[in-house]
């Protein structure tokens, strides 16, 4: 229960403005749910949830009798009657695959027409799922269009995705594997208002940047896609041999080390190696043996290759040709070569005429047996981090050895910085950065 009870619009009197508007009820607060369809209105004015979720309809019921939980059409008197709206309107797709915001439009300028006859101080908050820039460039300007006030001054503006699944969404509400709150910049009071609402719930809220936040749930959602195609593809491999599908995913998901963990979720440069490269090459044969397509597989290769493109072309872009490499091997604490995504960069930029030095702490320019050795790249492998600085204008760090650290935060002047492995903690004053992902 909370501590204070608010006062809650809630836009929307769908799947996530109902569980929404009942779990704040059952949290002690009152609330008011907002939506044009009168049989929506008219069910829940009656103690009736107008959609099946288990737990709801009791929930909704005892709202109802307990007089904190009431339905109307009339968005003025909510918002008026409130001290947050939450906004919880549909956004379905468009024939074209795009993202249909109109629905986020009118309700943003229904609750802009509502502010400007608001003197207290009001938190919107939204809820739908919506694309990054979306509360930025539409939600915002409506609002601050139909009431003249100015969004973080004299109202609030906050994004709350919703992580809920049909089946079990009160008891996600209430046992969430995450809570975001996407803060507008300078405005501490709508998040200090979220962290009030959901102060019994014992999970931490991420308090993030509302472009964020708008994406982690797309990430979210799009990461349980292609678990599911991956899951589907390895069962489809492992039924044209006549394997139990489910008992290799039940030993895959045992292992919470690398498996199901943060281990891999890192955005950056392509993979390479011995391992990961080969064994995907060789599954995609087997399916191609058998009959069984294995596209996300083949998607997967496409989607590596295409990092070690993209970073070509952010150097290529920098316009500089003397370019130094920190990093070779596939991954740092390794002498490993083998299909090194760095190598074949190295490779592409020497093909490409550019003037390169590398250094790598675990390749020697020489046939020393002591570290890895690349005979056609010996001449242009330097014996320190700072002597490929002082010879290039363009440096690309290619993995986290300590020593990159400390060379990359020692110089200075007119050089840029192209960092595939995003360096932790460093300085970037006084150069230009690109990330590769970030």
């Amino acid at each position: 229960m909370t501590s204070n009870a608010t006062t809650i619009s809630v836009f929307g009197a769908g799947y996530v403005g109902c569980v929404s508007a009942a779990c704040l009820v059952q949290d002690g607060n009152k609330v008011i749910a907002v939506d044009p369809d009168t049989a929506k209105i008219g069910a829940l004015a009656e103690g009736r949830a107008p959609i099946y979720e288990p737990g709801l309809d009791a929930l909704i019921a005892a709202g109802h009798a307990g007089g904190t939980l009431t339905a109307t059409t009339d968005y003025v008197a909510a918002v008026l009657g409130s001290d947050v709206s939450f906004c919880c309107p549909g956004t379905p797709s468009r024939e074209d695959g795009s993202l249909d915001t109109r629905y986020v439009q009118a309700v943003s300028e229904q609750i802009g027409e509502a502010l400007k006859l608001k003197n207290s101080f009001h938190v919107v908050v939204m809820r739908s799922t919506i694309l990054p820039g979306t509360v930025e460039s539409i939600v915002i300007p409506a609002l601050e269009a139909h009431s003249g006030k100015k969004a973080g001054v004299d109202f609030g503006v906050a994004y709350y995705p919703e992580f809920l699944r049909e089946g079990t969404a009160v008891a996600d509400y209430y046992s969430p594997g995450a809570i975001v709150f996407g803060e507008l910049e300078g405005d501490s009071r709508s998040i200090d208002t979220l962290k009030a609402l959901c102060a019994h719930i014992n999970v931490q809220p991420h308090v993030i940047p509302i472009r964020s936040a708008e994406i982690v749930k797309y990430a979210n959602n799009c990461w349980h896609a292609v678990k599911i195609g991956f899951a589907n593809e390895i069962g489809n491999l492992c039924a044209s041999v006549g394997i139990d599908s489910h008992e290799v995913m039940d030993v895959v998901c045992a292992d919470t080390r690398l498996n199901i963990s943060k281990a891999y979720m890192k955005p950056g440069y392509a993979f390479g190696g011995s391992c990961l490269p080969k064994d995907l090459r060789a599954l995609r044969s087997f399916g191609r043996s058998h009959n069984t397509p294995t596209p996300l597989l083949d998607a997967t290769m496409t989607g590596n290759e295409y990092q070690i493109e993209k970073a070509f072309r952010m150097i290529r872009k920098t316009g500089k040709r003397k370019v130094g490499l920190l990093g070779i091997t596939f991954k740092s604490d390794t002498d490993d070569l083998r299909e090194s995504p760095y190598l074949a960069l190295a490779e592409r930029l020497l093909g490409s005429g550019y003037d390169l030095s590398i250094y790598d702490q675990n390749v020697s320019a020489k046939a020393d047996g002591g570290r890895s050795y690349v005979p056609h790249l010996a001449p242009f492998i330097r014996t320190s981090a700072g002597e490929v600085l002082a010879a290039s204008d363009t440096i690309v760090i290619g993995n986290k050895d300590d020593e990159h650290k400390v060379a990359f935060e020692s110089f200075k002047g007119n050089k840029v910085v192209v960092d595939l492995a995003r360096l932790p903690d460093v300085k970037r004053e006084g150069i230009e950065y690109i990330g590769l992902s970030w």
